[in-house]
């Protein structure tokens, strides 16, 4: 397995190369998990992606470095300390930095004489699959779509120029993923959405939240759905409330801050019973926070977020093909229950880029309402054992449909009657116990024999699932870890019988304050007897987790 790191200030095209090299290694055949550290600006300052690929399965990112392909010099002061024994720098024949380790190549002066300065990050892909042992097989089908085709000869020649001013440093490995797809977090979520059968679907721009809206509008014609960039996120969650209400399957999408505007209409949700998706993509607050970082901080928020009472469900993410089917589910328990149901994932997952196997069409169940079957008076709140009413879509010639944000009754008629008032609360909280029996248990990984368990939710599967199988490989003791995608209703069953194995329940997470960990407690008593938490923006890697886990243990 291999890791390289691409440095440098926005606008030299780091983002661009790195997605290029990305479609390239993996029509080469390998396994890919890339991720984006970018900073808050236009111009200037440090970003980076690292990108790790080989022949086996991936599921997380590492800062150990086999290479680094510097477009700055401060890239290589910043990250020298991180390269393996025997890892390389890659860098432009003017700079300062002097080793052993060092390949420096006048991909400046290249770009120049080819006529376009902005090639040198074709440059640098060359270089990189000369030292990687890969051929030029596949750049022209991956160029032909990746750059506008009067600059496609110019980065070819750039890409042989590189290929040819290096050598090779490692040998291709064979892999058999040439075939599967490359996505993003949020390309899963708007694939999923448009699987689950969206129509509508409203949003402000919110990093990093937008490449859903982004993405969903480029498919707008081909998938027939509505894509609407609203005014702000109340207008943005009021107008996906009001195309369910009609009978569009609806969603929205947002980060934490947005959010915060959304509460009030997601109670209108839950009062009216509206079925409607929600897409957290979370960034480290509170305010603006650290707009372009990731972090898990929104767990609590999300589940008691709006004023009132009523029923909901958080479901956290895990990975990008845990997200293409997470997204349908959300959708099908929406629609089913007639409630509001949120998706949690983050910035991490958002932006990162993975392989995955293609869906599978037999997996992908779509919830289809049945038809209303009613005599008389169509009453939209009627009284039902499971709490579930039903459902007509306004404007048939079958019923007056009635909705208002005031409690109402079976009818939808506003009332401040305190018998009713009651009825009704306990009808909407009937569907949890129902929606119980759909909750999915935490995946767990490791040894059937432990000490320590791991606990862990959403975008911490990959790094923590990483940990586990490194440390029971080489540590001499045993580990095991529960991984949470549902975490509103809490799952418990497997939790209750997992912990009691445990002389130790470490939980990890990116938030400063244990969310899952508190959520655990008051849900089941059950307390964690340590804490891994990161919350510097960062995300949390599977060294890191190592390191940690091994200190906590020798305490």
């Amino acid at each position: 397995m291999y890791n390289i790191l691409l440095g440098g200030a926005a606008g030299q095209g780091v983002d661009t190369t790195g997605t290029i090299l990305e479609k390239l290694l993996k029509q080469a055949g390998y396994q890919i998990f890339s991720m984006k550290d970018v900073m808050s600006r236009v111009r200037g300052g440090h970003n980076f992606t690292l990108i790790r690929f080989g022949p086996e399965k991936i599921d997380s990112h590492s800062y150990k470095l086999d290479g680094i392909v510097a477009f700055n010099e401060e890239t290589i002061e910043v990250h020298k300390k991180q390269l393996k024994p025997g890892g390389f720098i890659l860098c432009d024949a003017s700079f300062a930095a002097e080793g052993k380790n060092i390949t420096k190549i006048a991909m400046n002066e290249m770009a120049k004489t080819i006529g376009n300065p902005k090639v040198v990050g074709s440059i640098a892909i060359g270089a990189i699959l000369k030292s990687f042992g890969e051929t030029l097989e596949h750049i022209e089908t991956v160029y032909k779509h990746a750059v506008k085709s009067e600059y496609l000869d110019q980065n070819l020649q750039a890409v042989k120029q590189g290929f040819d001013s290096v050598k090779k440093h490692h040998e291709h490995k064979d892999g058999a993923y040439a075939k599967w797809m490359l996505l993003t977090g949020n390309q899963a979520i708007s694939l999923g959405a448009i699987a689950a059968g969206l129509k509508f679907y409203s949003a402000y721009p919110m990093s990093p939240s937008t490449s859903i809206m982004e993405y969903l509008a480029g498919k707008m014609t081909e998938a027939g759905i509505v894509v609407e960039q609203a005014e702000d996120e109340i207008a943005a969650i009021n107008m996906a409330i009001g195309a369910s209400f009609a009978g569009a399957k609806a969603m929205t999408g947002t980060s934490g801050g947005g959010f915060s505007l959304m509460v009030e209409a997601l109670g209108l949700s839950g009062i009216a019973e509206i079925p409607i998706v929600v897409a957290n993509i979370q960034r480290p607050g509170p305010a603006t926070g650290l707009p372009t970082r990731t972090e898990q901080s929104d767990l609590n928020f999300m589940i008691s977020a709006s004023q009132g009472e009523f029923p909901r469900m958080v479901i956290a993410v895990k990975n990008h093909e845990d997200a293409f089917y997470q997204t349908i589910r959300a959708f099908n328990m929406a629609e089913k229950y007639q409630i509001p149901v949120m998706l949690l994932s983050d910035q991490y997952l958002a932006d990162s880029s993975a392989v995955v196997e293609p869906f599978d069409f037999a997996k992908i169940k779509v919830y289809q309402a049945p038809e209303p079957i009613f005599e008389g008076e169509y009453l939209r709140y009627k009284l039902t054992k499971d709490g579930i009413s039903p459902r007509l879509i306004p404007g048939t010639k079958r019923g007056f449909v009635a909705a208002d944000s005031d409690e109402h009754d079976e009818a939808g008629k506003i009332i401040e009657c305190a018998e009713m008032r009651i009825k009704q609360v306990d009808k909407r909280f009937l569907k949890l116990k129902k929606l119980a029996m759909e909750i999915q248990e935490p995946e767990f990984i490791g040894s059937d024999t432990y000490d320590t368990l791991l606990i862990g939710w959403g975008s911490t599967y990959g790094p923590i699932k990483e940990a586990v199988q490194y440390l029971n490989n080489t540590s001499g003791k045993k580990f095991a870890a529960l991984l949470f995608g549902d975490v509103y209703p809490l799952p418990t069953k497997l939790l209750a019988e997992k912990v009691k194995a445990a002389k130790n329940i470490v939980n990890v997470e990116q938030n400063a304050t244990g969310q899952l960990a508190r959520l655990i407690r008051e849900t089941t008593s059950i307390t964690c007897t340590a804490s891994i938490l990161k919350y510097d923006g960062r995300q949390i890697s599977g060294e890191e987790i190592i390191a940690a886990v091994l200190k906590e243990v020798a305490k």
